[in-house]
């Protein structure tokens, strides 16, 4: 606390980013990060955007990105906003196109940033609890509300909605914002980004930190119709006019054109997390189907916290969240194949012992 601080701030509670500690022979499957490198091609063209770009400010509209991006997905440069991470651009959505005359809806479990950006911007909200199964309640997301924020897979729990449930969502609230978080949508689930062409309230975000391996370089993008996407602009533009630095641009361009590159490392992670989920429960775990890159657990005889503390004396982080609903749960990034071995093994030792 400190008389400096304004109420605003007195009264946040930030969002607590996943650990980055410096640990010896550590394995670090606590924050979704990919096992596996970028494209080269990636590394390449923001070396080669460095050696004479640095002096200079970077394009603040993102064009060639925008437009990378437009072809990839079948859209329009018009249609697509980028920022600094997925967390700026929802940082920007929740400024500019929810509604604080009615609570902004969101599931009880979920990406933890919701409530905070919430708490930011004095947006209202209310919970909507997951079903018995962790699975989001579509018919609940009934009534007045400010907008709807939906992960898809769902953050935490990795489970995945179809697209006729969101399209039913986009249909009860044609006139507020549904926003559709598709931070994993790579590994396993549907994209919703061909419905923007037929919902003008639907924004969908992406991320290439988690399936193109690129958290370092800290870019997300949006999609949707030109009047959300201005929306987005003029919030960014009334706060930072160049979130993204030429070597960002650039190499995010050649992540994008390399789907090759993506393919293969999606797929990587996906047949791992097919072969560690059943050793998971080949050890008593319950799992919950994950259509993200990592797993949700918990384990009928041993605390999730316990679990978490032995695996840390053993340099092994996993996630244990605080949210009600699953703190008896772990979260587990999927590595390598040589990483899920390595855990299974510890697991075995500390569960025996």
């Amino acid at each position: 606390m400190s008389r400096f601080w304004n109420s605003r701030v007195h009264g946040l509670h930030p969002y607590i980013p996943g650990e980055q500690p410096r640990l010896a022979d550590l394995l670090k499957l606590n924050t979704n990060e990919s096992p596996y490198g970028p494209s080269p091609k990636v590394l390449e063209a923001i070396k080669d955007s460095a050696e004479d770009s640095l002096r200079l400010y970077p394009d603040p509209t993102a064009q060639a990105l925008r437009e990378t991006i437009a072809t990839r997905f079948g859209t329009r440069p018009e249609r697509v906003f980028v920022g600094n991470g997925s967390d700026e651009v929802l940082a920007h959505t929740f400024r500019a196109l929810f509604h604080n005359d009615a609570p902004l809806l969101f599931s009880d479990v979920t990406y933890g940033f919701y409530p905070v950006y919430c708490g930011l911007f004095d947006q209202p909200y209310r919970h909507i609890p997951l079903n018995d199964k962790f699975e989001i309640d579509i018919d609940a997301y009934e009534g007045p509300c400010g907008g709807i924020a939906i992960a898809n897979p769902n953050a935490n729990t990795g489970i995945a909605l179809s697209l006729d449930a969101i399209e039913s969502v986009l249909k009860r609230h044609p006139d507020r914002t549904v926003v559709i978080d598709e931070a994993y949508v790579d590994f396993g689930a549907d994209s919703a980004i061909d419905l923007t062409h037929r919902y003008d309230n639907l924004l969908v975000v992406q991320t290439l930190s988690k399936s193109y391996a690129l958290a370092g370089l800290r870019v997300g993008f949006a999609i949707g119709s030109p009047e959300l996407i201005e929306g987005l602009i003029r919030v960014k533009d009334s706060f930072n006019s160049y979130p993204l630095s030429h070597p960002a641009q650039q190499g995010a361009i050649a992540a994008i054109e390399d789907r090759e590159w993506l393919e293969a490392i999606t797929r990587r992670v996906m047949q791992s997390r097919d072969r560690l989920v059943p050793e998971l429960e080949n050890l008593g775990f319950q799992v919950l189907p994950s259509c993200a890159n990592f797993v949700l657990v918990r384990h009928p005889t041993h605390p999730a916290g316990s679990l978490a503390a032995a695996l840390r004396e053993r340099s092994i982080l996993v996630r244990h969240l605080s949210t009600p609903r699953i703190q008896d749960w772990l979260r587990i990034t999927i590595g390598t194949d040589e990483a899920c071995n390595r855990l299974i093994k510890t697991l075995q030792t500390i569960l025996s012992s």
